[in-house]
């Protein structure tokens, strides 16, 4: 086993909670004062190439878990959301993995909790129908296991929904009138709604007015 020497260790001219490690006379790595206290580098004059790369590592996995923290802090995110933002700073992907996996397990990233929220903030803002909802939330990563659970235990009649939706935004039109039909399924349509469910609900908007 190689065995190097440390000889000098400076603090950091752009952070003064850092420490800069130099390595046979040659930079090797910035550490925490904590870190450099927690793991007794203070004590070492020597070092091994396997003991420097497990401080990097662990440096680099500190280092992603608190970016991770602080972007789930600022707001929820998927498991594959927070995997692509933290792939974009440029953090290695496998460092990434072990991060994210850490951060799972003290609660701080819960995929089934993120889906019970997406759809309700969805149905309170911007009532889609479960389909487009379920396509959504697959794009953000989330498992068709963690969907099917959560769309299946919300009370929410696509029918119902269609209605208000019809009233609120053709409430002063006519629906019979074909030109305002053909908005109003476009409209809808485009939210993922079925053909045959929005026409179902035009069809008793319709005869409730001429009732």
């Amino acid at each position: 086993m190689i065995t190097l020497k440390i000889t000098s260790v400076e603090k950091s001219k752009k952070n003064n909670k850092m420490l800069s490690v130099f390595i046979d006379n040659v930079y090797s790595f910035s550490i925490s004062e904590e870190d450099y206290f927690r793991l007794n580098l203070y004590e070492k004059t020597s070092i091994s190439e396997r003991e420097i790369d497990d401080i990097k590592n662990s440096i680099a996995l500190k280092t992603v878990k608190s970016s991770a923290i602080r972007l789930i802090t600022y707001k929820l995110l998927s498991e594959k959301e927070l995997f692509l933002k933290l792939i974009a700073k440029g953090y290695d992907e496998d460092v990434v993995n072990i991060a994210i996996e850490e951060v799972k397990s003290i609660g701080y990233l819960n995929d089934t909790i993120y889906a019970q929220k997406f759809v309700y903030e969805r149905i309170k803002l911007k009532p889609k129908s479960k389909k487009a909802l379920s396509f959504e939330l697959a794009n953000k990563g989330i498992s068709g296991d963690i969907i099917e659970t959560v769309l299946n235990n919300i009370d929410y009649d696509e029918d119902v929904v269609i209605e208000r939706l019809l009233r609120k935004k053709f409430g002063k039109y006519d629906l019979a009138d074909p030109k305002i039909t053909k908005k109003a399924y476009s409209f809808l349509m485009h939210r993922g709604f079925d053909f045959e469910n929005i026409k179902r609900v035009i069809n008793k908007i319709i005869k409730e007015k001429n009732s």
